[in-house]
């Protein structure tokens, strides 16, 4: 993992995952994802790109979306109020963090 990061829970007990300034977006698209299922879900999505299956895909959640290339994936945010609006990832590294946040919830739900 490139990237440095850490669990916090929220005042409202909800889990976080706290990760540097430049891919800090992530986190709303990480901590969104409640179920093993949907992480694997959207892993398949993006190996599928990675793959060549798509050029490219698109996820779209409340607040934020996620496009994924091959080489990077790009979170936005419309709704923020201060910058950054959008960050970008290595796809790569994308997929570790959704393993990292799989492994989270697994613990959690034992």
């Amino acid at each position: 993992m490139r990237y440095v990061y850490e669990f916090k829970e929220d005042p409202f007990g909800d889990l976080r995952i706290v990760l540097p300034e430049e891919i800090s977006l992530f986190s709303d698209i990480i901590e969104n994802i409640a179920s093993e299922e949907q992480i694997d879900e959207y892993i398949k999505y993006i190996k599928n790109v990675l793959e060549g299956v798509y050029e490219d895909f698109e996820i779209e959640l409340n607040a934020t979306s996620i496009f994924i290339k091959k080489d990077i994936s790009i979170v936005e945010n419309n709704f923020r109020v201060e910058e950054p609006y959008k960050n970008t990832i290595e796809t790569e590294q994308l997929i570790e963090l959704l393993l990292v946040w799989k492994e989270k919830i697994q613990l959690l739900a034992d």
